[in-house]
């Protein structure tokens, strides 16, 4: 599949990006800026996330803006204050870019305990249903809106010991479906990206005896995240989509 997009594909548009502070979120906010997105960094660590501003302004991109937020203890009261607060400073919301998740432990099914459960269920799904609940009335303001959640190789085809993750990972391609076909006409669109074994903190913590060298970088994987994100990619709704697909 061909990503190329047009220069400056992203102007004009605001985009939020979750887990802004590390990994592929951090790239991707950097990577939307470049393509002249206002970039709105959402993540629980204020020194990451002014990392990530710092990065932002040094290039000379758009000034982003920042959001400390811990989706381990985010109420619905606290994204409703959050899309207010976007569309009062901004005007409006053009993307939303779910990267934030928690990887819990690899553990045997019967060994998983039920506070390791709970909260990789509250960051990695039920903070992105109340967070998407909050932000789509604003997004279906956009003459040109894109929603994108994050899955993972595990998301589609269940694995042992990876429990938790796994069932997370289901459950937002199932949410990403869901939304998809009832915004199909809309000018909402709504997709996920498998980001496959990709060079991050994450990836480390899962597999620490690997190579991390022999990984591709996030901004590898980038093409695919501003495609799904620029005007470009407008018809493609309701697809999980593999940034590294097998050769």
């Amino acid at each position: 599949m061909d990503y190329t997009i047009a220069d400056n594909a992203l102007k004009d548009k605001v985009i939020l990006v979750t887990g802004a502070g590390d990994g592929i979120g951090k790239q991707a906010a950097i990577s939307y800026a470049e393509q002249g997105a206002t970039v709105i960094l959402l993540g629980r660590t204020v020194k990451k996330l002014e990392a990530t501003y710092d990065a932002i302004e040094a290039a000379g991109f758009a000034q982003p803006a920042i959001v400390p937020l811990d989706m381990k203890g985010a109420t619905k009261q606290n994204y409703i204050d959050m899309v207010e607060t976007i569309e009062g400073q901004f005007g409006r919301l053009d993307g939303v870019l779910h990267s934030a998740s928690q990887l819990g432990v690899i553990s045997p099914f019967e060994q998983i305990d039920e506070e390791t459960y709970d909260e990789l269920m509250q960051v990695n799904v039920k903070a992105q249903f109340l967070m998407t609940q909050a932000v789509l009335p604003l997004l279906r303001k956009s003459d040109d809106a894109s929603l994108i959640f994050t899955s993972s190789t595990v998301g589609h085809s269940g694995r042992a010991f990876w429990g938790t993750y796994a069932m997370s990972k289901f459950a937002t391609e199932g949410m990403m479906q869901v939304l998809a076909d009832e915004l199909s006409d809309t000018s909402v669109r709504v997709n996920a990206v498998n980001p496959g074994a990709t060079r991050t903190g994450m990836r480390a913590k899962a597999y620490p005896a690997e190579d991390a060298m022999t990984l591709k970088t996030p901004l590898d994987i980038m093409p695919l995240y501003l495609y799904l994100m620029a005007p470009e990619s407008k018809s493609v709704n309701g697809q999980c989509i593999d940034a590294q697909p097998k050769r």
